[in-house]
């Protein structure tokens, strides 16, 4: 029976690599960005298949109430399993120099909160199923936040999303439902690209190793990992 994997962060150039992977080996997808990247998700549902989109914020519970039961009624079922890779990043001021709050609402909003609302709306399907596993998307600068100066929103938010992961991760082992992380480094992405001209994009985290990575986690072969925190870090 093929699996339905949700994907938050669909549109984006990690979120679209991995769905693309997981339509790869069989999985049905739900394909989750804002309403604005509704056109990217039509061509992505296009391109891989078998696939159910919500197009909305997912920091608000009405996105997941009218989505989540429209996909089960167009797949068959709840979500099984999930990427959770709906984020940003902003930076390059320090804290004490920000003007206001937008940066740090911004940041944590897109980051903590869009995990925190998405393991709200999908968990307890699984956890009533007793099956499902789930990735969130951390950061280097989560566990290592002595790199992100003049990034310190980034690094509270990403550090916030892994011990979320982690402390959830225990609450529904026995259910059967397993939660981790995996903690990129810079991803070769075209924006990062866009914007570090200068850099060697070769030592930062391909999609492809990104994606590698999620879909073991998210693979019976990691039936035995939950709460682990990976980093994946490349050479950067």
């Amino acid at each position: 029976m093929s699996e339905i994997a949700l994907i938050t962060g669909a549109a984006g150039a990690l979120g679209s690599h991995v769905a693309r992977t997981l339509a790869a080996r069989g999985d049905n997808l739900v394909l989750v960005d804002t309403a604005a990247a509704r056109t990217r998700l039509e061509s992505i549902a296009k391109e891989t298949g078998n696939a159910a989109i919500i197009a909305g914020d997912v920091a608000l519970d009405a996105t997941w109430q009218e989505g989540l039961p429209r996909v089960a009624r167009e797949l068959g079922g709840a979500p099984t399993l999930a990427a959770l890779i709906a984020g940003t990043w902003r930076g390059g001021t320090p804290l004490h120099s920000e003007p206001d709050d937008a940066t740090w609402r911004t940041v944590i909003d897109t980051n903590l909160e869009t995990a925190h609302r998405s393991l709200r709306a999908i968990l307890p399907a699984m956890v009533a199923a007793k099956h499902g596993g789930i990735v969130v998307i951390g950061a280097r600068a989560g566990v290592q936040p002595w790199t992100a100066a003049n990034s310190a929103a980034y690094a509270a938010a990403k550090a916030g999303v892994v011990a979320l992961a982690q402390a959830v991760a225990v609450e529904t082992l026995s259910a059967g439902v397993r939660i981790n992380a995996v903690l990129p480094s810079t991803m070769d992405t075209p924006a990062n690209r866009a914007s570090m001209p200068n850099a060697d994009p070769s030592k930062w985290v391909s999609l492809d190793s990104a994606a590698g990575v999620i879909a073991f986690l998210l693979s019976n072969a990691a039936r035995d990992i939950s709460g682990a925190a990976v980093p994946v870090y490349g050479r950067a």
